[in-house]
């Protein structure tokens, strides 16, 4: 990798490795040279260090300039980097009292015109590292600093990035190459990606990861053993430099494991004494360690339910052993039996995570932290929010999301997310009547919550770009940009992403950012239709397969047949699921004439005949869109290509592989689509295409 990197003729690979840290050479240098020629450091911390070698990588290759740094105060033209508390503010006329309403993770950006100094100043030494990135940027838009004064703190208090990575190296559901810090059943010898994936993270303000698969195996376990614990540590000191706060998900049954336990009953006191005297030594190594993550009964992995104990009993046996630490349990909310006979139309996986948490309200300890998807099923391309979210008015809730598109593409396909983001955000629960949004329950504002936030699932890996498709940077840019501040447009996140990542050239910009804002639709008019989801090959989810559903040796999911498709999930005549909304949501989805059309088949099963919203049969929606989505692929291919020349050599050609692959996936679904359908439902379509 560093052979790579440092190669001269590898520069155009070093642009995407750095993706939006790139810090371009500036043309206008010269209004900023000045001020970036002196950093004066107020305090002395490992997370002011990381922004005060930001800072210098930076200047240096924006501006040619190797700036010296001084300690503060200084006479200077200078960048003064330090804390409300370690700097002087009423020397450049700021009260200190304009701390007092900001979180601890806030900060003040400000010229001094007086003293020719820039300010950036954090509540605490995290503050000042998120002053720097912001900072840097203003420069790299090259935007005018003369009236800078921003003071800004992040909604959300846990931003947290979920990696999915296995000790063998690989990464599951990973589409970027293999693990940065695993390989070969340990952890890797150069943490060189490490620290600069730290950069990239905090950059954005993510302030959490997991480091390990949700899904602990047997020499996974052994990450919170005394073999393991002294490389964990290497690990979180560089995570911890950048204002990151490290976590492990665990296996349950640890105890067995690892102690040798008969049992793993949360209820039985040597299991008890167990985790607490391995939670007192994991600290003894991490201090700053930040907690566990656990996925347990689910999907065949161990959890309370093998002792007749329940969730609140295997959650809160941790969070007493972590409490003393001030470590936290994220307890995933997706848990569901994979062994259900999906013939019985009465029994639904959606319905899975409130009907195992609802009951459960305000008997968790208050460092146990539920983390729900963002749909009750499983990242697709469309689905409803899920009814947990803001149901559990005394228990703590973190909103969970996928970065790496599993099933939206697995970036091969171009699918920004930033947009159903946005409308999972924004969505009203009505949990406390209108205005009750995602976004006020995940920020904690709407029931008061201790812990909160909004985690994901990280797109990242080995690859030289990270991300596979370079456009998928994107999607993580755009992920720690939205939930640092859930009110940013999608129009703001993609156009300072498209702007750092490949300059400012009017063209580039323009038609990148049409295909980012049109792929999510793209991808959805030619995969599944209407919410009926589920339409992949079973195990690696990539590509069409009508009746691929991982269970549909029971029948299967869309429950289509030859006279309609769709889930009833009705109060009435189906599972019930519409039900566990709050009015009026619950109405308007148990509504055939109200139920929005994208949702249509995932709350009720209809004739193919029947009429959208939009005056289209479902049929003839379900032809139209997938000709629609080829022919949008299509489009995309002739956009991107105008830019042969106006990007990397190296980033063209990834792009231009990943698009034509993805018009071959398109083609694929729309003919196996539209002529499985044809042939269920024996109705044409209206315009004659061909049916294959």
């Amino acid at each position: 990798m560093q052979e790579i990197l440092n190669n001269e003729n590898n520069q155009l690979l070093t642009n995407s490795y750095h993706c939006w840290l790139q810090y371009r050479k500036l043309e206008n240098a010269e209004k900023y040279s000045k001020i970036a020629s002196t950093i004066a450091v107020a305090d002395d911390t490992v997370v002011i260090n990381s922004a005060v070698n930001e800072l210098k990588n930076a200047l240096n290759s924006m501006f040619d300039i190797t700036p010296s740094v001084q300690p503060f105060p200084t006479n200077e033209y200078s960048i003064v980097l330090g804390t409300y508390e370690s700097v002087d503010l009423e020397e450049f006329g700021i009260a200190r009292e304009l701390f007092s309403n900001l979180n601890e993770e806030g900060y003040l950006l400000k010229y001094a015109e007086n003293q020719k100094q820039v300010l950036l100043i954090g509540k605490t030494d995290q503050g000042t590292l998120y002053a720097t990135f912001h900072f840097l940027r203003i420069l790299q838009r090259e935007e005018s600093i003369d009236d800078l004064e921003i003071i800004e703190a992040p909604k959300n208090q846990l931003r947290m990035m979920n990696q999915w990575d296995n000790i063998d190296g690989s990464i599951e559901r990973g589409y970027s190459g293999n693990s940065i810090f695993f390989n070969d059943n340990d952890f890797t010898n150069d943490l060189t990606r490490v620290r600069d994936y730290a950069r990239l993270l905090s950059s954005v303000g993510v302030n959490a990861i997991s480091i390990n698969n949700v899904n602990v195996w047997d020499i996974e376990t052994n990450l919170i053993s005394e073999k393991f614990l002294p490389k964990v540590k290497e690990v979180a000191d560089i995570l911890e430099s950048y204002a990151i706060t490290t976590y492990l998900s665990i296996n349950y049954a640890s105890p067995m494991e690892l102690g040798n336990l008969e049992s793993a009953d949360p209820l039985n006191e040597e299991v008890e004494k167990w985790w607490a005297e391995k939670v007192e030594e994991i600290y003894s190594y991490i201090p700053e360690f930040g907690g566990f993550v656990v996925k347990a009964d689910s999907e065949g992995r161990p959890g309370p339910f093998t002792y007749g104990r329940g969730h609140v009993e295997g959650a809160n046996v941790l969070a007493r052993a972590l409490k003393p630490f001030n470590g936290k349990v994220v307890w995933r909310c997706f848990v569901y039996n994979c062994l259900q006979d999906w013939r019985d139309r009465k029994t639904d996986r959606a319905r899975a995570a409130y009907d195992n948490f609802k009951s459960l309200d305000g008997q968790f300890l208050d460092n146990v932290i539920l983390q729900i998807k963002n749909g009750p099923m499983d990242f697709q391309v469309r689905e409803p929010v899920s009814p947990l979210l803001g149901a559990m008015k005394d228990t703590n809730q973190v909103l969970e999301f996928q970065i790496a598109q599993e099933y939206t593409g697995q970036q091969i396909d171009v699918c920004y997310l930033i947009p159903q983001w946005k409308e999972v955000l924004n969505f009203d629960t009505y949990a406390k009547g209108e205005g009750s949004t995602v976004k006020s329950i995940a920020d904690g504002s709407l029931y008061g919550y201790k812990h909160s936030g909004i985690a994901a699932v990280s797109n990242i890996g080995d690859d030289i770009n990270w991300t596979g498709n370079t456009l998928a940077q994107a999607n993580f840019y755009g992920f720690g940009r939205l939930i640092w501040n859930p009110d940013l447009t999608t129009d703001e996140i993609t156009k300072d992403w498209i702007h750092l990542t490949f300059g400012n050239d009017p063209k580039v910009v323009e038609e990148i950012e049409y295909m980012l804002l049109h792929s999510w639709r793209t991808y959805e008019n030619y995969t599944a239709p209407l919410g009926v989801g589920w339409m992949v090959n079973p195990d690696h989810h990539y590509g069409p397969n009508v009746e691929g559903y991982e269970y549909s040796k029971w029948g299967t999911y869309h429950f289509a047949d030859r006279d309609g498709i769709g889930v009833d999930r009705t109060i009435e005549t189906g599972t019930g699921y519409a039900g566990q909304y709050f009015e009026p949501n619950a109405k308007v989805y148990n509504s055939l004439e109200n139920c929005p059309d994208e949702l249509l088949l995932f709350f009720h099963h209809v004739p193919y005949t029947h009429k959208l919203q939009s005056g289209e049969t479902v049929i003839q929606h379900i032809y139209n869109t997938h000709y629609q989505g080829v022919e949008e692929v299509e489009d995309f291919i002739q956009r991107w290509n105008s830019l042969k020349g106006k990007v990397e050599d190296w980033v063209f050609e990834n792009v231009k592989d990943r698009l034509q692959r993805q018009l071959e996936n398109a083609i694929e679904w729309r003919d196996r689509i539209n002529t499985y359908f044809y042939r269920k439902s024996g109705i044409p379509d209206q315009q004659g295409r061909p049916i294959y």
